[in-house]
């Protein structure tokens, strides 16, 4: 993906007279533009005590909506019925970078169990509970700050306010499906990360996320009397015997760095204690960094699926929706990131941490352009923000919010800087 960057980059070199000028220091604006802050907190204070769900999203578009106009943007665009994204077009001279920034908007359904926060979920059984609230704010001042200083780039800033990141249909195939990355070089994701300290960034390199698939198996064998089983085809035996076996697909067929997982969340059969079951019905997930391991295991699960049903005398019917990509980090855009936030924030602030078992379908970003998708820490002791994610009591500071803008647009500013320094080349 590198390579492919770096070519993108020198066919707009090849197309533009580079007039450097606009990235003297003085120009730079690596910070958010004076009273910027103060919408970012409106935005959030808003989203936070006005839950919406995946594909639920109305209000919360019309409210985003409604900043974008505040700030002099009168067309932003709609997608995926409750998404919207908007473009800044830069005004200077300089090679052209097209970058796109994600910012998801999606609630869970969660009771919140914050009494202490000001602008704590009006709704009941709604919360943000994943911070998706602190990572569109944060996306709101990349917009600000881009158009504050769009007299000193060239290209485009596309910033994507994105739903349905929780639940299928999910915003970010659709963002893909659609063609809104087409013509960038590069995208750009943020996340709250409860295992790291308030005030605290980490970028990796390669597999941040899993991919996510779910599979569902319909096992069929023959209903008889429990008294005779010999008569039927018991379809609790296959299902077991695919239960157990399924994991030596993990144990002995993966390399332990693929780090692939595979649960059986449901398993549904039987009528009475007295019939032999002819039907069960199997649902589970398959997750893991490497997209070859992804496409293996897809395979193997279907094929141990049917073998194991018919040396039972069975048969199964096997059937698996793709979910989201692993979200891989282009290793020259993460570089260009670290630097971005060691500038503005110190070196100090960037520590390690590992990738998360988890998925994003920020993968769908990551899949098509080379991307960073980075963390900000949330974890304080002295404000109650210690649970992690999708749990009641998870908090995200208002300093981490700012935190987060500032270090979004200053590492889209670093990107446009870089390309235009040929540091990509």
């Amino acid at each position: 993906m590198p390579g492919e960057l770096t070519a993108r980059i020198d066919c707009d070199r090849m197309m533009s007279a580079a007039n450097l000028s606009d990235f003297d220091n003085n120009l730079f604006g690596l910070d958010l533009p004076p009273g910027s802050e103060e919408e970012i907190l409106a935005l959030r204070h808003y989203m936070h005590a006005n839950p919406e769900l995946s594909n639920e999203e109305h209000k919360t578009q019309a409210k985003i909506a409604e900043f974008l106009v505040g700030a002099g943007l009168r067309d932003p665009q709609i997608f995926h019925k409750t998404g919207l994204f908007v473009d800044i077009v830069g005004e200077g001279n300089g090679i052209p970078v097209n970058i796109v920034v994600r910012g998801d908007i999606d609630a869970l359904p969660i009771d919140e169990a914050r009494p202490d926060l000001p602008y704590r979920s009006l709704i009941p059984g709604k919360m943000h509970a994943c911070g998706h609230d602190a990572h569109a704010s944060a996306a709101l001042g990349v917009v600000l700050a881009a158009l504050a200083h769009r007299q000193h780039f060239a290209g485009k800033v596309r910033v994507v306010f994105q739903p349905a990141e929780e639940a299928e249909p999910v915003g970010g195939r659709s963002v893909a499906e659609l063609g809104l990355l087409d013509g960038f070089i590069c995208a750009v994701g943020m996340h709250v990360n409860p295992e790291i300290d308030s005030g605290a960034f980490s970028i990796l390199t390669g597999p941040v996320t899993k991919s996510s698939d779910e599979f569902k198996v319909i096992f069929i064998g023959k209903m008889c009397h429990a008294a005779w089983p010999e008569l039927g085809v018991d379809a609790i035996a296959i299902a077991s015997t695919f239960v157990t076996e399924v994991q030596k697909l993990i144990s002995r067929e993966s390399h332990a760095d693929e780090a692939p997982v595979i649960s059986i969340g449901r398993f549904h059969g039987g009528e009475a204690t007295n019939i032999v079951c002819d039907r069960v019905v199997l649902d589970g997930t398959l997750r893991t960094r490497s997209p070859e391991a992804r496409q293996r295991l897809r395979a193997r699960l279907e094929e141990l699926s049917r073998q194991i049903a018919a040396m039972h005398r069975g048969r199964a019917e096997f059937s698996l929706v793709a979910g989201e990509p692993a979200v891989v980090n282009d290793p020259a855009i993460s570089q260009i990131a670290r630097e971005a936030i060691s500038e503005v924030f110190g070196s100090d602030s960037l520590v390690p941490t590992r990738p998360l078992a988890g998925a994003d379908d920020f993968g769908f970003y990551a899949e098509k352009l080379p991307s960073v998708y980075f963390w900000f820490g949330c974890r304080d002791e002295a404000l109650g923000n210690r649970t992690h994610v999708h749990t009641a009591e998870f908090g995200v500071s208002d300093a981490d919010v700012l935190r987060a803008a500032r270090a979004a647009w200053a590492i889209v500013r670093t990107i446009q800087r870089s390309a235009n320094e040929e540091k990509l080349s």
